[in-house]
């Protein structure tokens, strides 16, 4: 997995680039109540807002942390948000997006570096 200072994770599963949140954001949301995830098949740039997320203590965006293309969301989150606050890093996760260079990955933090990054 690779991390953005953000908070996010990304993990590379064959040709697509999956994205959710780190249990150390899940944390600091609070209660995930409702989780707004872009439309399948959207093209995005790096930094574009695709997902908001609202919780018992604030609302969140989701940045796109590289230019792609979506091509599947967690349809589970609709129906229970919380799945983030329960499985951040594994059924909590909110979309997959395929990308031009799996090569830019390597540019995020190792999960020493977001250790480090977290404190």
């Amino acid at each position: 997995m690779k991390y953005t200072e953000d908070h996010e994770w990304l993990r590379a599963e064959g040709d697509l680039v999956v994205v959710g949140i780190t249990e150390y954001a899940a944390k600091e949301l609070g209660d995930i109540v409702f989780v707004e995830l872009p439309e399948p098949e959207a093209v995005v740039a790096k930094g574009d807002e695709v997902v908001v997320i609202e919780s018992v203590k604030a609302a969140s965006d989701i940045l796109a942390p590289l230019d792609g293309e979506i091509v599947e969301v967690n349809e589970a989150l609709a129906k229970n948000p919380g799945l983030v606050n329960e499985d951040p890093t594994g059924e909590g996760w909110f979309f997959k997006m395929r990308v031009d260079d799996l090569a830019a990955l390597d540019d995020f933090m190792d999960e020493d570096d977001y250790a480090e990054h977290i404190g």
